[in-house]
């Protein structure tokens, strides 16, 4: 904390109070660690981030600090799925971004350890701390354990995917019980390669947490190691001035790209890597995104894309391991600073492939281009994203008659009523940044494609976005959305929609004379949004720049 803030007399009643806490003038004359817990009772993977915080504050005590634990929001995305409460999910990484930022510019903290798990609330404390430009590390809480069902690994997706099982027939309702009981077996963000566990591995490629935050499980003893080994770690970022926009980097942002490509992650990492290269300054593009794509081989294939899931990704080397791999080919910027004080390539020069069916050798990878391509054409001009490692190699390219839908309900109606078939290009529009308001995920309906066996003659395309949890050829991200008139408003049942993911294409057949018609005839959605979605709407920008607000007005 500036000795500015607690020296002198006329700072009395700010130590005062500072003492109200139970603080002596020995804590007061130490660095003030701000630790940033989302610990809370409603998000399986933060019901036991109280225990990593403690950790975090005994290796705080330990190397000579004073931590101070603070609040933090979280929404759990598989409770929120599915029904209005998802419109919440993505503008709530805004509102943890002001909030991380307000505690600790308001509090004038010398230094932060973020302490989260789940989706939004990883990248809206980096983003927080982004701006606020302290000293800062990220200590996940770490990924839950996979169930067990009849000798076989099942994580959330299972569940998910089992709805449409049953209602396909190929599953009863009460097998459909025992895979529910048996899924999430405890604590921790849900096993696979979702969206939580990527960014916590592109936590460490980016150089803001330590070796293992992303795939050391959360029930292991390791993990609160690694807490307390965070705690220690940010005490010596103070001590020689190493702040976040310092390791925040376009060679940071170039190596977070490549370990994405590399590890099959969520596209939701595409959406949050933007967003938080904005707040640094940093020029990330939808089109640098593409261009490591294609150079960046995939090397992982996780949970829903295998059985493998992140305590096999752990066992294996982990992202040290990755990356190691990564700079063989010269993908990475190994002299990039992280939070160990150190470059990249110290942490990861000694790390080594355990299990290459787990991580592909660099000459056998499950492919030669990246987990995630961006795709362009006259239906998202101004691009899309689709999870390229989790589509079958027979569904990448495909033509079909569109299905329209204006919301994931209806969509998600007509497929458990039986209503899509192979063939149909389903089509939910109106669920973008502004649109929705909020871009709902849409794993609800692109698991039940799965578990009716369509996710191989079913396309999916919305201005949404997905779960990583989902699988299946699932293009999201279409911008312009249909709230700004993109093209996706216009299309009606029955055109003809062209999707080919190995040339990135995405694109859908209307002649000239019939787009002016539907041009001008074109309505925006009357949405009738109030409260925090009404502002949200207001300023938030398109999925192709990270769903960032915007700046000026």
């Amino acid at each position: 904390m500036p000795k500015e803030l607690l020296s002198g007399i006329e700072k009395a009643p700010q130590r005062a109070l500072l003492k109200a806490l139970g603080l002596t003038d020995d804590d007061l004359s130490k660095p003030l660690i701000a630790v940033i817990s989302a610990h809370s009772e409603i998000v399986p993977g933060h019901t036991h981030l109280d225990k990593i915080a403690d950790a975090v504050k005994a290796g705080v005590y330990a190397a000579g600090g004073t931590p101070i634990v603070i609040p933090c929001i979280g929404i759990c995305d598989g409770i929120a799925m599915g029904h209005a409460g998802m419109k919440f999910s993505l503008p709530s990484r805004e509102l943890i971004a002001d909030s991380v930022e307000s505690m600790l510019l308001g509090h004038a903290f010398d230094g932060a350890v973020l302490v989260p798990n789940c989706d939004k609330i990883v990248p809206g404390m980096l983003m927080g701390a982004a701006r606020t430009n302290i000293p800062s590390v990220v200590c996940s809480g770490g990924p839950m354990l996979s169930g067990v069902h009849k000798g076989e690994k099942i994580t959330l997706s299972t569940v998910f995917e089992g709805v449409g099982r049953v209602k396909a027939g190929k599953l009863n309702i009460d097998e459909l019980s025992e895979i529910e009981n048996r899924a999430c077996p405890g604590c921790g963000s849900c096993a696979g390669m979702y969206t939580a566990n990527s960014l916590n591995c592109l936590c460490e490629a980016i150089g803001m947490a330590l070796p293992g935050n992303g795939t050391i499980p959360a029930v292991s003893s390791e993990r609160i190691r690694l807490a307390k080994r965070a705690g220690a770690a940010v005490i010596k970022l103070v001590a020689n001035d190493i702040r976040p926009r310092m390791i925040l980097t376009k060679e940071a942002f170039m190596n977070a790209l490549a370990a994405d490509m590399a590890i099959g992650a969520s596209s939701n990492t595409v959406l949050h890597l933007l967003a938080l290269a904005d707040e640094c300054g940093v020029k990330i593009t939808l089109d640098t995104v593409g261009e490591v794509a294609e150079k960046t081989p995939n090397l992982c294939r996780l949970s829903p894309a295998s059985a493998f899931d992140m305590q096999d990704l752990d066992r294996a080397g982990g992202i040290m391991a990755v990356l190691h791999q990564l700079d063989k080919k010269g993908l990475i910027f190994g002299k990039a600073l992280t939070v160990t004080n150190k470059d990249l390539s110290k942490s990861f020069k000694g790390a080594a492939v355990l299990d290459e069916k787990v991580i592909r050798p660099l000459d056998a990878p499950h492919s030669e281009k990246g987990g995630i391509a961006v795709l362009r054409g006259n239906l998202c001009e101004d691009g899309a994203v689709v999870k390229r490692s989790a589509v079958d190699d027979k569904a990448l390219t495909f033509i079909g008659k569109a299905r329209v839908f204006n919301s994931e309900e209806e969509a998600y109606g007509a497929i458990m009523s039986g209503n899509i078939k192979k063939g149909d290009a389903v089509v939910i529009r109106y669920e973008g940044p502004k649109g929705g308001p909020g871009m709902r995920e849409m794993l609800s309906p692109t698991a039940a494609l799965t578990g009716m066996g369509l996710d191989k003659d079913v396309a999916l395309i919305t201005d949404g976005r997905f779960s990583g949890a989902t699988r299946g050829l699932c293009v999201g991200h279409v911008s312009p959305e249909a709230a700004d008139g993109g093209r996706i408003a216009l299309i009606e049942d029955g055109d003809k929609i062209e999707i080919d993911i190995t040339k990135g294409k995405l694109s859908v057949d209307i002649n000239a004379k019939d787009l002016k018609l539907r041009e001008r005839k074109w309505k925006p959605k009357d949405d009738q949004v109030s409260g925090w979605l009404l502002r949200y709407k207001y300023l938030v920008t398109g999925a192709e720049t990270g769903a960032v607000l915007k700046k000026k007005f």
